[in-house]
């Protein structure tokens, strides 16, 4: 049980980006809002604010502006437990309800900690095994790639795959399959069978381009939800927060997705027939994107052709032709798609940062 109300509990007056922050420092997913005599008001995890990102929610407002947003869905009352009860009491309500995070009150009402699902399943392995998309040629970052896979460029002392292949292993995955085409030998000969890097690995050779999703047509269909990432990304993705959410909507594929911004360089007139009715000089408009990393039900293996060029593009449009749900993922951490030498350049200052937190220096 955590203690430390300091780690995630948060005034009511405070601001939703105060929360933000305050869940990235603690890593637990979740802040309770309390008042000031500590009296749980309500909670705000991991999903709610991506859900607010993808409601375009000011993150300047106050806590209490989301918790009226949250109000009005089925999250509205935090399910909470008895301080003193046994821990088996606990494990029970957490699964019972489907949760991560249960706070944890005095018989006044008041919070005294912080019980979490992970507490109980330190090393769970997740249900979930991952693809990673290493078959690209990397044409964009020639002569770099002309002898070298671009997952496999190293990025600060080690290939990029590796990173990502580590990444995967810290956040649970034990199996990873690696698709591939131009220079596969290289892959093949640096990972082996997996077993140096605490994952088992094997591969899926593309013998003609597939497109950017066309080589799971080639693998069995599985019995559990796949993580499909691109070879040349690199992010701090948190995958159990994106597995959280694909499962709380229900979702047969989960697409990962970044803002993105264009500045249109012009003033744009917006008109109704002949009439001006708005002008915005050099506006900037917003948009979600594709960041290549999704999840994908079982299901949905039965809309991907074998052996044949097909995009996600193409597999997310035949889903939503029948009526599945695809949920989109908003991504707040960071998040680099390295298919350009500025990009490259970018990510091995990056890497020297993320070394140097990790080395606590």
């Amino acid at each position: 049980m955590y203690t430390d109300l300091s780690q995630f509990c948060i005034d009511k007056e405070k601001i939703l980006q105060e929360a933000i922050t305050l869940v990235d420092r603690s890593r637990l997913g979740i802040v309770l809002v309390v008042d000031e005599e500590r009296h749980l008001i309500g909670t705000i995890t991991d999903g709610d604010v991506r859900r607010a990102m993808l409601a375009k929610f000011d993150m300047s407002q106050p806590l209490t502006a989301l918790l009226e947003r949250k109000a009005r869905t089925v999250h509205a009352h935090p399910i909470a437990a008895p301080a003193g009860a046994d821990r088996s009491v606990y494990l029970n309500l957490l699964r019972t309800h489907g949760i991560l995070h249960l706070p944890i009150l005095d018989e006044m009402g008041q919070v005294t900690g912080l019980v979490t699902m992970q507490e109980f399943l330190p090393e769970q392995v997740l249900p979930l095994h991952a693809v990673v998309m290493a078959g690209g040629l990397g044409t964009r970052l020639h002569p770099l790639t002309e002898d070298t896979p671009k997952p496999m460029l190293r990025v600060g002392d080690r290939p990029l795959l590796e990173i990502i292949i580590r990444q995967l292993r810290e956040a649970g995955i034990r199996e990873v399959k690696i698709t591939t085409h131009h220079k596969p030998e290289k892959i093949e000969a640096h990972f082996g069978d997996g077993k140096n890097f605490g994952v088992k690995l094997s591969y899926v050779e593309e013998n003609q381009p597939l497109g950017t999703i066309g080589s799971l047509g080639l693998l069995e269909v599985p019995q559990e939800t796949t993580l499909v990432i691109n070879g040349d990304i690199l992010t701090r993705l948190d995958i159990r927060a994106m597995l959280a959410f694909h499962k709380e909507h229900k979702a047969d594929l989960t697409v990962a997705v970044r803002h993105y911004d264009v500045k249109v360089p012009y003033g744009v007139i917006e008109c109704e027939g002949p009439v001006v009715r708005k002008v915005s000089e050099k506006p900037v408009i917003g948009f979600f994107v594709n960041a290549g990393i999704y999840l994908l039900d079982p299901a949905v293996y039965q809309y991907i052709p074998c052996g044949q060029r097909f995009d996600m593009t193409d597999l997310i449009q035949r889903i939503l032709k029948e009526g599945r749900p695809v949920i989109s993922f908003p991504i707040r951490e960071y998040w680099l798609d390295i298919g350009q030498h500025a990009d490259y350049e970018e990510a091995q200052g990056q890497v020297k940062d993320w070394e140097l937190l990790q080395d606590g220096r």
